[in-house]
This record gives C-alpha cells, structure tokens and sequence, in this order.
C-alpha cells in the first residue's frame, strides 16, 4: 500500500505497479478476444508480427533476435516459433555461416495473418487507449519504464 506525504493510507488505487496489472490484464482479454478468431493466441501474435517487422528491415531475424526483440525468454520465444511452424505460418531455417543459429521467415499465410491481426489489434488499442487523457505521453511513460534495445528493434 501507498501513503500519501501526510502519511494516510492511499491504498492500491495510488499504487502505479497495482494499477498496470489490471490495466495489462484488461488490455490482454480484449486483445486475446479479437484474435482467437483468427485463430492464434497472444503471445503467437506478438511472435509472428515481430518475425515479419523485423525480417523486412533486414535479414530474418535469429531465435535470440526475435527473443531480444519482444522481451520473452529465450526458450518461450523458441517454443512460440515451434508452434507458428507447426501451423505453417513460419519456417526456421539454418542459418549458412553459422549453424547454430536458425533463421525465421514468414510464410506467405503468415504474412496475410500478421497483416489481419495487426489491424486487428491495433483497432483495440485504438479503443482501449482512447481512454487515457494524454496518449503520448503515456507512450513517453512506457517507453521510458521498458526502453527498446539499443540495437534499434
């Protein structure tokens, strides 16, 4: 629990940390509710659109690229893959100079998804986020709480 500076209890109403859990999980069951239809879970999204994002700035991406790139672990990364390659909507490929590195590329059906559930997706931020008074400048708060890596991803 928070105080206030004349030290009264604010309770978790006052409690940034507190309050970006509900505001996370609202924001996911929305997200999750439009893309079930489609056919993929969350964090599939989150995999498959930034395999595509980066792939077209550049080579594909590595397994430890796209890890780097969404914040997951490496190993959830690696499984997230596996199951979009299952669905046929990415490949892994070796990489030719070093084989220990596998390369992502996005299917042609994966493409046509990522293209549908970005739309998607961004139509409930778009509704969600309207909410919020001052909508660049809770992107400035974010940004500065979880920074994009320096690598430009």
């Amino acid at each position: 629990m928070t105080s206030s500076q004349d030290g009264h209890e604010q309770g978790p109403w006052a409690n940034p940390g507190f309050l970006l859990w509900r505001v996370t999980l609202k924001w996911q069951r929305e997200v999750a509710a439009t893309l079930r239809p489609l056919g993929i879970t969350h964090p599939q999204f989150v995999v498959l659109a930034s395999i595509w994002w980066l792939g077209r700035h550049g080579q594909p991406p590595s397994q430890r690229e796209l890890a780097d790139h969404t914040g997951m672990d490496a190993m959830n990364a690696s499984q997230v893959a596996r199951t979009l390659e299952k669905k046929q909507l990415i490949t892994r490929e070796g990489d030719p100079h070093d084989t220990r590195i596998k390369r992502l590329r996005v299917t042609a059906e994966g493409i046509a998804l990522a293209k549908t559930a970005i739309t998607h997706v961004e139509a409930v931020d778009h509704a969600y986020f309207t909410a919020a008074p001052d909508r660049a400048g809770l992107v400035t708060a974010l940004l500065a709480l979880a920074p994009p890596d320096t690598d430009g991803s």
